[in-house]
């Protein structure tokens, strides 16, 4: 990747991790006015973002959240007895005569901070699948595909747009969301030849839709009083759910009042 569009994920990723909060503080600061400003203004900006990655710099479906996350437990880097005794050329295994069991030798065991369970060739093997994983270039998307993202990634603006047209609770922004949501899924899945971290996108896109259930107008008419009455039976009659199911429906109203955790 060019140093610029490393500059756009990582705004992009800023933009991500603090619009929740931007969200809450704008609200407490300057009331629903400023919270519906900050709203629009960060929607715009991903959206200027996402447009600039997938127009001028090809690059494809873009995932959330846009950086992929570092598994420091999984990308440790050999220790230095390590290097030193693969430099020196000392045996890494020992082969039992007769089970044929591959163990480490004594000679190469790593410190407690880096070791793990496997033989080295299996570490190897993990690691540099992982490598290829994260190499691998993003699948060209021809037109019907780079319409399909561009739908899924102005859905935010048009979503916004129909809710200053006809209210909060209409129905018809809820309808148009879920509408350019499932044409922009539609246009996508013919899309073969999808790298491993595209087809986990896409999923996560399809299982997202669940969100539907939750969101204001159909939560507030049909899903509220269900999910509660479930999550009280889990409670009452479940042992040791309630640990769980209690403080999630002290969550719920706060957590559906808040834009960016359920249409962000």
């Amino acid at each position: 990747q060019s140093l610029p569009q490393q500059k756009l994920l990582t705004w992009l990723s800023v933009l991500e991790c603090v619009e929740v909060f931007a969200e809450m503080g704008t609200a407490r600061v300057w009331g629903e006015m400023g919270r519906w400003t900050i709203i629009v203004l960060i929607q715009l900006a991903k959206a200027i973002l996402r447009l600039l990655l997938l127009l001028w710099y090809k690059a494809g479906i873009q995932t959330s959240p846009p950086i992929v996350p570092l598994n420091r437990e999984q990308q440790q880097p050999l220790h230095p007895q390590d290097m030193e005794d693969n430099s020196s050329g000392k045996d890494q295994t020992f082969v039992g005569r007769r089970s044929s069991r591959v163990v480490r030798s004594l000679h190469n065991t790593p410190s407690l901070q880096s070791r793990h369970w496997g033989s080295p060739q299996q570490r190897e093997e993990s690691q540099s699948r992982r490598v290829e994983e994260m190499n691998q270039p993003p699948t060209p998307l021809g037109l019907q595909e780079t319409i399909a993202e561009s739908i899924y990634i102005t859905r935010p603006l048009l979503h916004l747009l129909s809710l200053g047209l006809w209210g909060q609770r209409s129905w018809k922004p809820w309808l148009l969301s879920a509408v350019l949501d499932i044409s922009s899924l539609s246009l996508l899945s013919d899309l073969k030849d999808l790298n491993r971290r595209e087809r986990a996108e896409l999923r996560r896109r399809t299982i997202l839709l669940l969100y539907y259930l939750l969101r204001s107008p159909f939560y507030d008419r049909y899903s509220e009083g269900r999910i509660l009455l479930l999550l009280r039976l889990l409670a009452d009659y479940v042992p040791g759910v309630g640990f769980v199911t209690r403080p999630l429906m002290d969550y719920l109203p706060a957590w559906q009042k808040i834009y960016f955790y359920n249409w962000g």
